[in-house]
């Protein structure tokens, strides 16, 4: 085998458990929230579940982070299959869907904040189990960040879109979950097909950057600081 082939082996064993864990758990995050508020739809399928193959999506689980990992992304990102949620069964649908919404976002900044303090555990295990240990650390407070910012855009499907249907008036929210349908399709063209139109045009407007990552950057940072890092 070839040295670049044994890096990029090593480098995709850094990143898959901590992008298992951090959509899993996103996911059953979900499901768990709206069992606790009404809804047992994801608890009787049993999507309220720590086995990442009944969350796992071919596409966002499995393809897409292959792709990114392939062509050396700068960033790794992924999606697993979405909890079903009815939330005609919550007891409160309209309150009761911010929470539900928030927890998967939730969950991930829990999980940054647990591997950040593991980092100081690191220190006890051989060298090259370590340094391992070390990467799969590193990944999981990147990977979880960017994941919980990124979903907390305000445009439905994606979480902070269902919480801003919940806060906002009827006026505003209205018109805001009729997006639904199309919001996946908008952020992409937005992130990545505007972008590449951007460039042949000789404009460079980096909205990825601006939206997600500077955002995700601070709160690594605030992370890093808070469990002793920084």
């Amino acid at each position: 085998m070839s040295p670049q082939f044994d890096l990029t082996i090593y480098a995709a064993s850094t990143w898959v458990i901590p992008l298992l864990l951090a959509i899993t758990l996103h996911e059953a995050a979900h499901g768990y929230v709206a069992h606790l508020f009404g809804d047992d739809t994801a608890w009787r399928l049993g999507r309220v579940s720590f086995n990442p193959l009944v969350h796992v999506d071919p596409m966002g689980t499995v393809l897409l982070p292959a792709l990114l990992l392939l062509f050396h992304a700068p960033f790794l990102f992924g999606y697993a299959k979405p909890v079903p949620v009815d939330f005609r069964r919550l007891r409160n649908p309209r309150r009761d869907m911010i929470w539900v919404a928030a927890a998967g976002p939730a969950m991930n900044l829990t999980l940054a904040t647990a591997a950040a303090l593991l980092v100081h555990a690191v220190v006890f295990l051989p060298a090259g189990a370590g340094q391992w240990a070390l990467s799969n650390l590193v990944n999981a407070i990147n990977v979880n960040v960017i994941l919980a910012v990124f979903n907390m855009i305000p445009l439905p499907p994606l979480d902070g879109g269902r919480v801003a249907v919940g806060i906002l008036p009827n006026a505003l929210a209205a018109p805001l979950g009729a997006l639904e349908p199309y919001g996946m399709l908008i952020v992409l063209g937005v992130f990545f097909l505007l972008p590449s139109l951007e460039a042949q045009l000789g404009v460079s407007v980096d909205l990825f950057s601006q939206v997600v990552t500077r955002p995700a950057d601070a709160i690594i940072q605030l992370i890093l600081r808070l469990t002793g890092l920084g």
